[in-house]
């Protein structure tokens, strides 16, 4: 979009002239949105435009109740303007901030804490997160085009065989982000110096078990076995049992497939996420493998 058509739809939004505007800069694009920093009376707001074929991915109505549920805790950035139907947001900017670097076990250890805390508060929405019904909704967007991958029927198979044991094991279902990996932690100073994670990027955030946002974090950080399992002595401060790790694993192949399908529509929208596509779908297949070795292990039968 031009700058001047930038301006005139912040104007459209009501939140001040055209006029008003100054120093408009293209933020970095994301994996969904495209983002727009600029000033008005000195202070900064950034602008949030919905990218290519989001308005079929992303139920904004669903996200404006998030923000709304998760306003008290002061969690995220300050959204001055937000639009259930087109998804335009504009929010205060973060000055000064950064983004977890997974390679930082320090850092990572401080935004796993965050997350805990925000689990703890247990928050409830009207929607859930259904990972079986997006699995089948992203890949429908292929509109009858196959997978990339040869062996795709072969990995969903055995991935949503994987149902039956996640369905088994307790969950306590509460408001999840979904969408927690380590570019939406973000590290800010208050007004007082002391540091402060803001989480940001509600889109996909709806009802679900907490344990689904630990594998979230694992496979967009893109770590290997060694790392997600360090990831999840991380999150369980008392200990992780062997049943609740082996769902970790479940969710870390569920959720590699989902968003490996969803990256297969993004590709047929023209657009391209490289090495992180092919490393979804691998999770998919890696840890479904794990998950009915340790099963055998565990049960001393193989998993049907």
């Amino acid at each position: 979009m031009s700058a001047s058509s930038i301006h005139q739809l912040i104007e459209s939004c009501g939140f001040c002239r055209a006029s008003e505007v100054e120093a408009l800069q293209t933020m970095k694009t994301g994996m969904t949105n495209r983002s727009y920093a600029f000033f008005v009376k000195g202070n900064r707001y950034i602008i949030r435009i919905p990218g290519e074929g989001t308005d079929r991915l992303i139920n904004r109505a669903q996200e404006y109740a998030v923000y709304r549920a998760i306003a008290p805790l002061k969690i995220s950035e300050t959204v001055h303007y937000f639009d259930p139907v087109t998804g335009i947001k504009i929010a205060s900017y973060l000055t000064d901030a950064h983004v977890c670097d997974s390679g930082n076990w320090e850092k990572v250890a401080k935004c796993i804490a965050a997350l805990r805390g925000f689990h703890s508060n247990r928050l409830h929405v009207a929607h859930s997160f259904d990972l079986w019904e997006r699995l089948d909704f992203y890949e429908s967007l292929w509109e009858g085009e196959s997978s990339i991958y040869a062996d795709y029927d072969k990995t969903k198979r055995a991935i949503l065989s994987l149902k039956q044991f996640i369905d088994e094991r307790p969950k306590d279902v509460c408001l999840c982000h979904i969408d927690a990996v380590p570019d939406n932690f973000l590290f800010v100073h208050d007004t007082n110096g002391a540091e402060q994670i803001k989480l940001i990027d509600w889109e996909y955030a709806g009802m679900q078990d907490p344990h689904l946002d630990i594998a979230m974090f694992i496979i967009y950080a893109m770590f290997d076995r060694e790392e997600a399992e360090k990831l999840i002595d991380l999150y369980f401060i008392d200990g992780c049992d062997k049943l609740t790790r082996m769902k970790v694993h479940c969710y870390i192949a569920v959720s590699g497939l989902v968003w490996s399908n969803w990256c297969e529509f993004k590709r047929h929208c023209g657009v391209e996420f490289g090495a992180y596509t092919q490393r979804q779908y691998d999770y998919a297949r890696e840890y479904s493998e794990i998950f009915f070795r340790e099963y055998r292990e565990v049960f001393g039968r193989d998993y049907v």
